[in-house]
């Protein structure tokens, strides 16, 4: 008769089978090396910890009283222009503008009178100067972005194009890619207030900032046509008006929301795409009813000086 074996498990030696004996207590020796080695180990973590702390109080203290620090350390000229920025300038225009003394050391830097050279470029919006010991002045910017081009006389018959920020500043522009410039929208000829000979920021830029920026995310098409922004009719009847390069006009109002405008804008364009003769004028600012006009050919007769003119009025229900 066969009989099933029962499958112990096979231990290979002594040392193998389990022994539920608690370790042996470490002797007085051993505890004082292991308590030793502990005492080791912590000196060093402390040791390390004391040095890098002592380090960063003297760098603390050579930064708010330079006076401290040894006159040979005092005389290290400045070797290196270490620049931080969100923008598009770089390091050679940082050399340029501060124009620093050959072999001038940091302790012989203005600051104040450094960071008054930079912020007197408009693009420069904020600026930090920090010396880092021994020779390496660092310096933070944030930069303006511009939001349209301006073409206007310095003076001497000189033209310059000049870009202008959201908060109305208006700036030479350095670093920039050609193609973004070109893509901007002009800002038509406007009379610019000087102080002092520096030309001040021009009223009502946020409004047209805020117009750009949304016409751009919400109607690229349409955005991509317009050439110059007037801000001719801001002051006296709230109104921002743009000319495509197709010549027409539209005109938006600042009292209500950019949105519903460009929303009925183009849903009117895309009917104006089927006339024969392009609009004139578009304006949106009245609310439901967006008046266009169109500038037909003129008559041959000699009698008609100005052109004749056609109109008529969409009207959009509200939403429910």
């Amino acid at each position: 008769m066969n009989h099933d074996l029962v499958n112990l498990p096979y231990a290979r030696s002594w040392r193998d089978i389990p022994q539920p004996v608690k370790p042996r207590a470490l002797s007085r020796e051993g505890q004082w090396r292991l308590f030793a080695s502990g005492l080791r180990l912590g000196g060093f973590i402390a040791a390390t910890l004391a040095v890098g702390w002592g380090v960063w109080e003297i760098a603390r203290s050579l930064q708010e009283n330079p006076k401290r620090m040894p006159a040979a350390a005092k005389a290290v000229p400045v070797k290196h222009l270490a620049l931080k920025t969100d923008g598009h300038l770089d390091a050679a225009w940082l050399v340029r503008t501060l124009a620093l003394p050959r072999n001038a050391s940091l302790m012989e830097l203005d600051l104040l009178r450094l960071r008054d050279l930079l912020l007197a470029h408009g693009q420069v919006r904020t600026a930090t100067l920090t010396r880092n010991f021994p020779d390496t002045l660092e310096v933070r910017l944030a930069e303006r972005e511009p939001v349209v081009r301006l073409r206007t006389d310095l003076g001497g018959g000189e033209v310059r194009t000049l870009l202008v920020a959201k908060d109305g500043v208006v700036f030479e522009g350095a670093g920039f890619a050609s193609e973004k410039l070109e893509a901007l929208p002009w800002l038509a000829p406007a009379r610019l207030a000087r102080v002092e000979g520096r030309i001040q920021p021009i009223a009502g830029l946020p409004l047209v900032a805020d117009l750009l920026e949304r016409a751009q995310r919400e109607t690229a098409r349409l955005f991509a046509t317009w050439e110059i922004v007037s801000l001719a009719g801001l002051e006296a009847d709230d109104e921002i008006e743009v000319r495509t390069r197709q010549g027409a006009r539209i005109v938006f109002g600042t009292k209500g929301e950019f949105f519903p405008q460009l929303a009925k804008l183009d849903a009117v364009w895309d009917q104006l795409a089927k006339a024969s003769v392009p609009p004139a004028r578009i304006d949106l600012s009245l609310g439901r009813e967006v008046p266009v006009s169109f500038a037909a050919q003129p008559l041959p007769a000699p009698a008609a000086a100005d052109p004749v003119k056609s109109a008529f009025t969409f009207r959009f229900s509200p939403p429910n």
